[in-house]
């Protein structure tokens, strides 16, 4: 396993949550990270958070989305945030979060989470129109694809799970 440092940050550059995790190895759904619990993270420059359960994270190879599946107790099952396509450089992976985020709680409800922050972002951080569509249109289909349980929302995180504990 080697060491990464995966790091969100917002249209324009702004550092938004970053922290430690372990690539596991690679499949054909992408590149494919451990963060254990009790990884330490931050949100942007803001005070040190703790997380409690281990999170599998999928780093796509040419999509513009990176999902995270959460151990329990956590909440939600699937967390899938669009994003642009994520690009490596050495040790970090880095990638321009766009607000929406698809998520499938343990009860099986589906949520497309912060429109709200999306079209505000649009506005204040000036989105160029093809990057809304492109964002848009992820979402859309990521409800169909975790909804589903198709690809990698259909348990391919399993055996990855059992490699990193």
């Amino acid at each position: 396993m080697t060491d990464v440092r995966i790091v969100y940050r917002k249209y324009g550059g702004a550092l938004h949550w970053n922290h430690p995790g372990r690539v596991l190895g690679e499949d054909e759904y992408g590149i494919w990270a451990t963060v254990p619990g009790g990884t330490v993270a931050r949100k942007g420059d803001g005070p040190p958070v703790t997380w409690e359960t281990t999170a599998i994270m999928l780093f796509p190879r040419d999509a513009w989305w990176t999902a995270s599946f959460n151990t329990p107790p956590h909440k939600s099952e699937v967390y899938v945030d669009v994003t642009t396509v994520p690009e490596w450089r050495d040790d970090e992976v880095t990638m321009l979060d766009l607000d929406l985020d698809v998520i499938r709680l343990r009860d099986g409800r589906l949520i497309l989470d912060d429109e709200d922050e999306f079209a505000e972002h649009q506005l204040l951080l000036n989105y160029p129109t093809d990057l809304i569509t492109q964002a848009e249109q992820t979402a859309h289909w990521l409800l169909d694809a975790v909804g589903e349980r198709k690809g990698p929302f259909g348990g391919a995180h399993l055996d990855w799970l059992s490699k990193a504990e």
